[in-house]
């Protein structure tokens, strides 16, 4: 049979100072405040249609198909329905705040960084040997095997070996520089030249570069990455003080929690 075991909440506020989990619990206050003052001072209501439809999409992002689901899910992060509803208005403000915010801004900062949208589709090859690198970078481009024989015969990892070192759509910013410098001046499909970085050498098929479109999807993400790079600003321009009861804490410890610009 299960014991009980009753926690109070001093204990839990107690923990969470422990294991040092104060500030980024007082970063996320903070962040909430912020979104919530921004948006009243905005103007931008919330309607009855848009936070239902938060709210199915806060389940569906939990995957919380049935009713005993989302009631089971509130019992394990003790919310309460109300407390699910304040979830899904908070998502749905910060949503409408990025688009308030930075929608007509989404355009000139992707042109102007359309560089950092490149993708390219890849397949690898890391050596350690330099010499054995250069030797099966002139037998693939004479013609003498192919690259998938080289994956097949230099690839130790079975998984990685049987996708033929296939490394997936990586962006500039995902790969190590001198890689990136290399990969997107290829002249797709090509096998860059052996690129030597510490003890290892990387051998690379260059299968696509694909250019960046501005689509729906890539729209939402640079909305996104704004409003967070915005919201990191704004957290650096405010003071947080923490109120304790006043023997709670001492002095010190009080000096140590505030989070100063």
């Amino acid at each position: 049979m299960m014991k009980s075991l009753n926690v109070s909440q001093k204990e839990i506020i107690e923990q969470l100072k422990l294991s040092c989990q104060v500030p980024s619990l007082l970063e996320a206050i903070a962040t909430r405040k912020i979104i919530f003052n921004t948006v009243k001072d905005a103007g931008i209501k919330v309607e009855n249609e848009e936070l239902q439809q938060a709210a199915d999409a806060l389940r569906a992002a939990n995957r919380l198909i049935k009713a005993e689901d989302t009631w089971n899910w509130l019992q394990k992060y003790y919310l309460s329905v109300e407390d699910f509803e304040q979830l899904a208005e908070m998502s749905l403000l910060s949503v409408k705040l990025a688009h308030h915010l930075f929608a007509d801004k989404v355009k000139p900062y992707f042109y102007e960084n359309q560089l950092n949208y490149l993708a390219a589709v890849t397949y690898e090859v890391v050596l350690e040997d330099e010499d054995l690198a250069w030797e099966l970078f002139y037998a693939v481009t004479e013609g003498e095997i192919t690259f998938q024989d080289v994956t097949r015969q230099h690839i130790q990892n079975p998984e990685l070996r049987r996708a033929g070192g296939y490394r997936g759509i990586k962006h500039r910013h995902e790969l190590k520089p001198d890689i990136a410098a290399a990969v997107f001046i290829a002249n797709s499909p090509e096998l860059l030249k052996p690129i030597a970085i510490g003890k290892k050498v990387h051998l690379i098929w260059v299968e696509e570069i694909i250019q960046p479109k501005l689509d729906e999807q890539l729209c939402l993400k640079i909305m996104g990455d704004l409003f967070a790079d915005w919201l990191k600003q704004q957290i650096t321009q405010v003071e947080i003080i923490p109120h304790f009861e006043s023997d709670s804490y001492s002095q010190p410890v009080q000096e140590l929690l505030r989070i100063a610009s």
